[in-house]
């Protein structure tokens, strides 16, 4: 069953950047591209799914319409949301993707590693954490050798996750960050110079607070990818 990009137009008018990005994204996989009016009625062939996000919905970070939340939530495929504002998405080739070490998915990592593939491109991989619950206890700060045996664990998870990934795409080049920021924090920062960020949807969730702000504040392609549950 060949694969396909489908890209939704809802309205047309608001569509042309995602129109454009689907079109680059079919001839980068080699896919054929299809194109529907609203919500696809067959979902089962999608390799993606491409939505238009138009300008004024950056207000709420909340696409407007009924729809396309209950779309998202209900998708077992790859949603990438193309915001009108897409001048600068086209500066890098760079993939940004988020990761939650501790409980990362393997869904949005394949995703980001292949499309960093079929660009040519670098993945970079960002995984945010916070100090322990401990630290704010500590009256004077924080120890710079207890901070650093943090973020040296932070470090060692993110490299565990990754080697696998790394093994079925050695030819992606990988630039692993560990910051101290909230996910959202860190992946608004380095959105600014992303081609594509993607970030994983558990099973059942729809907007999280990172794809909110995402869509809020990024001028790039913002994918996110639903767990498919475990058979």
């Amino acid at each position: 069953m060949e694969e396909v990009i489908l890209v939704c137009t809802d309205p047309p008018a608001r569509s042309r950047s995602a129109v454009d990005w689907a079109t680059q994204e079919a001839r980068l996989h080699g896919l054929p591209l299809r194109r529907v009016l609203g919500s696809p009625p067959d979902q089962s062939k999608a390799k993606m799914i491409v939505r238009g996000i138009p300008q004024e919905a950056a207000a709420t970070g909340r696409p407007p319409g009924s729809r396309l939340p209950v779309a998202v939530g209900a998708s077992d495929r790859p949603l990438v949301l193309v915001p009108d504002r897409l001048a600068s998405a086209y500066r890098s080739e760079q993939v940004t993707l988020g990761v939650d070490a501790r409980n990362p998915s393997d869904d949005a990592i394949d995703f980001a590693f292949d499309s960093a593939r079929v660009r040519g491109a670098r993945l970079h991989v960002v995984h945010a954490w916070s100090l322990p619950s401990c630290a704010a206890e500590w009256p004077f700060g924080i120890p710079e050798e207890d901070r650093a045996t943090w973020e040296d664990h932070e470090v060692q998870l993110l490299a565990d996750v990754l080697r696998p990934w790394r093994e079925k795409y050695p030819q992606v080049p990988v630039l692993e960050d560990v910051v101290l920021f909230t996910p959202a924090e860190a992946l608004l920062h380095h959105s600014e110079k992303a081609a594509l960020v993607v970030v994983g949807r558990k099973s059942g969730a729809e907007w999280g607070e990172v794809v909110r702000a995402l869509l809020h504040e990024a001028t790039c392609p913002v994918a996110v990818v639903p767990s498919r549950p475990m058979s």
